[in-house]
C-alpha cells in the first residue's frame, strides 16, 4: 500500500493519475498547502523539502522497510520502476521517456508554474515577469510539438 501525501496541484494530480493508471493501491492524506500543512515535521520527516506530493510505499519492490520519496518526478520514475507500467526496459525507449520526463520537471512545469504564478497569485504585478512568461510558456509547448512530430524524430 502506498500513502500518497497529496494537495489538488499539477504535481499532486502527476501521482494520482499514475497510481489510477498503474492500478497501484493508495491511501489518500490531505496535505493542506493553504493551511501551511507541508511544515509540519511529520510531513517534513517524508518531504524534507516541504513540498507536496510525497509518498511513502509500504511494500517497496526490496522487500524492505517502507520508503518514502519525493519530488513529483522523482515519485513517478519510481512508480514506474515499481508497477512495470510506463518504462521500458529497451534501452532506447526508455531514454525517451526518461527525456520527455526531465523536459517536463525542469521546462514546462516550471514555466507554466510562474506563469500561474505571476498572473494569478503574485501580490503585486511585474510586467518583465508576466510578458516573460506569457511568451515563454507558449514556446516551450511548441517547441515540444515540433519535436513530437514523426519527421524531426
Amino acid at each position: 500500500m502506498i500513502d500518497l501525501h497529496y494537495w489538488p496541484t499539477p504535481n499532486g494530480h502527476k501521482i494520482m493519475l499514475f497510481l489510477e493508471e498503474a492500478g497501484l493501491p493508495y491511501t489518500l492524506h490531505p496535505v493542506n498547502i493553504g493551511a501551511g500543512e507541508q511544515f509540519a515535521p511529520g510531513f517534513l520527516a517524508i518531504a524534507p523539502n516541504n513540498r507536496m506530493p510525497a509518498i511513502v510505499d509500504h511494500a517497496p519492490i526490496d522487500g524492505g522497510a517502507p520508503i518514502s520519496v519525493f519530488e513529483s518526478g522523482a515519485i513517478l520514475m519510481y512508480l514506474a520502476q515499481k508497477s512495470g507500467c510506463f518504462l521500458p526496459a529497451d534501452v532506447r525507449a526508455r531514454t525517451t521517456v526518461s527525456e520527455w520526463l526531465f523536459w517536463q520537471m525542469a521546462g514546462l512545469g516550471p514555466m507554466t508554474g510562474q506563469y500561474g504564478h505571476f498572473h494569478v497569485y503574485a501580490p503585486e504585478v511585474i510586467p518583465y515577469a508576466r510578458e516573460r512568461c506569457a511568451r515563454e510558456a507558449p514556446a516551450v509547448r511548441h517547441r515540444a510539438e515540433a519535436l513530437t512530430r514523426p519527421a524531426d524524430r
